[in-house]
């Protein structure tokens, strides 16, 4: 391992920590939608020389001396996600999704004002109005959800609740939902009822740029998204906008919630952009839905219950009731198989969220080693048999050599 000879010589211990997670991302399948590989020059990015300054202020406008470099990287970072989104304004600041979205909440709301997002135990995310996160604590909430026969937004009943509640601000994004997001639609609502519209697209970033999920833009007011999952980028975030919100926006970052950016991941989302221009990157935004799909009918015909019947991006919510296992039960089986899944709430569900009812796969991470709709039937197939075997520890472990043979014919990224 090359790559960690300097870690390897300094600190054996930390060495040998990352050296088995490198043996794991090598010999297992990454399921979980929210993670994925970055490219060698992504990581090169993060862990250059650009970690050595600091940078409070915007380019042109600094608090520090020696800048000239670190404007041009965050000016050429802006400048790449504009034309890739078609945004009018671009703060590429923000450490991570979270924070980004705190960011446009202290930019547009007052504490108290009605925020409106879907929620999380139906596919939403903690930031949008969770009443033990920030979100829930500081504003008002009215939240939408799904619905129970189809597993699918009602926009009518996001209508009706928004009519009622009045917001100021209505989100659209999830983490959970495996369905389309039609932000014209929300867009609309907004307009009847006042409200300003943020997406909140960190999950299908990469589905967007890559043509195979509809833009928020120009309908939505404010974008957020991180910048890794299906972008395959570092682990960070950007907010995008329309012009009137971007002194707002940009005053929110910083000073209001952020001191020095992380330059060294400006650099790396700046080459994570160029690489998303490329044709290459849509034929893989194709491929994660393709594959998704293909996983889909695949565990369907093993019998498995799947939200809203299947998908429509790239990732899969499995309902496990009628297996008679528990998300927990099975994320920690198909571990020992060497596939790697999150347990995950599903609508309605009336079990704890720490103890839920579902998984949730998806298929960002084992399309950019280049698996395709062959590979996911074999993923199908070892996923039931693993559940099927839950406690069976030869069984899982003779389904992980499968897996570490197939793995061995799809290389990790920068491994």
């Amino acid at each position: 391992m090359q790559e960690f000879a300097t870690i390897q010589a300094q600190d054996p211990d930390v060495y040998e920590i990352m050296a088995g997670e490198r043996t794991r991302q090598r010999d297992g399948i990454e399921l979980i939608p929210s993670e994925n590989y970055t490219s060698p020059a992504v990581l090169e990015a993060m862990g250059s020389i650009l970690t050595n300054k600091y940078s409070e202020g915007y380019p042109g406008k600094r608090y520090y001396g020696g800048q000239e470099y670190i404007d041009k990287i965050e000016n050429l970072a802006k400048r790449r996600a504009k034309q890739l989104f078609g945004a009018e304004h671009v703060n590429v600041q923000p450490y991570s999704g979270s924070p980004a979205n705190i960011a446009v909440f202290m930019a547009l709301l007052e504490p108290g004002d009605t925020l409106m997002g879907m929620k999380l135990d139906q596919g939403g995310h903690l930031t949008h109005g969770l009443g033990v996160n920030f979100s829930g604590k500081y504003f008002n909430v009215a939240s939408y959800g799904v619905r129970q026969d189809s597993g699918r937004i009602d926009m009518d009943e996001v209508r009706d609740i928004a009519l009622a509640q009045r917001p100021k601000l209505i989100i659209s994004g999830a983490t959970a939902y495996p369905r389309q997001f039609d932000f014209e639609a929300f867009q609309s609502i907004a307009d009847e009822v006042g409200a300003m519209t943020m997406a909140d697209i960190s999950h299908i970033s990469g589905l967007v740029v890559g043509g195979v999920h509809p833009t928020p833009f120009p309908f939505t007011d404010i974008v957020t998204t991180t910048t890794h999952k299906t972008l395959r980028g570092p682990r960070s975030a950007i907010i995008m906008c329309k012009k009137q919100y971007g002194k707002a926006i940009d005053k929110a970052v910083f000073p209001g919630l952020q001191g020095g950016p992380h330059d060294h991941i400006t650099a790396a989302k700046a080459v994570a952009f160029g690489e998303a221009m490329q044709p290459s990157f849509a034929s893989y935004a194709a491929q994660i839905v393709s594959n998704a799909r293909a996983l889909a009918a695949e565990l369907i015909k093993h019998g498995f219950d799947l939200v809203s019947g299947g998908t429509d991006n790239h990732l899969v919510l499995v309902d496990l009731t009628n297996k008679g296992i528990i998300g927990k039960d099975a994320e920690a089986c198909l571990d020992k198989a060497g596939l790697t899944v999150n347990k995950n709430s599903v609508p309605f569900d009336t079990r704890s969220p720490f103890s839920p009812s579902g998984v949730r796969l998806g298929t960002p991470a084992a399309t950019t080693r280049g698996m395709k709709e062959t590979e996911m039937a074999h993923i199908a197939r070892w996923i039931s048999e693993a559940i099927d075997n839950q406690t069976d520890d030869t069984k899982l472990g003779a389904i992980h050599d499968e897996v570490r043979e197939l793995c061995a014919g799809f290389p990790v990224p920068a491994i």
